[in-house]
């Protein structure tokens, strides 16, 4: 009977150390690929809005590259067509101003586009005050 007690204890410190060697060889094996097939990636961030099929993306310019209009919820804007700034009523102002502050930064150009195809002119403050957003973004 102690030969039994014996054998039992022998056979799972074997059947360990089998374990711990091959997860010893497993751990090399994989440490040694990984290492073997490091390469350096260059990471670019890529820009959501620009499918990357133009040298200067079009969501940037202030030309007309297309004759669809697009509106930033701003609709009210189109009774203002063909009239000069400087016979905007306040609240006319007041409305673009409106408009204008709440858009996004990467959202400007694309919104002065769309008043230059519906022909509405900005107050010099604003249009002043655009073009500056937009040559900071194209500095970025």
């Amino acid at each position: 009977m102690a030969n039994f007690a014996w054998k039992k204890p022998k056979k799972m410190l074997i059947l360990i150390i089998i374990l711990i060697f091959l997860a010893v060889i497993v751990f090399l094996f994989t440490y040694l690929n990984r290492r073997n097939k490091t390469e350096e990636v260059e990471i670019t961030p890529v820009d959501s809005e620009c499918c990357g099929a133009h040298e200067v993306c079009e969501k940037e310019s202030l030309l007309n590259s297309s004759n669809k209009v697009v509106y930033y919820d701003d609709e009210e804007l189109d009774a203002l067509s063909g009239k000069s700034p400087s016979a905007f009523t306040k609240e006319q102002i007041n409305q673009l101003s409106e408009v204008f502050y709440t858009l996004r930064e990467s959202d400007v150009a694309g919104w002065l586009r769309s008043l230059q195809m519906r022909q509405i002119e900005l107050p010099d403050e604003l249009k002043e005050e655009a073009l500056l957003i937009v040559r900071e973004r194209r500095g970025l």
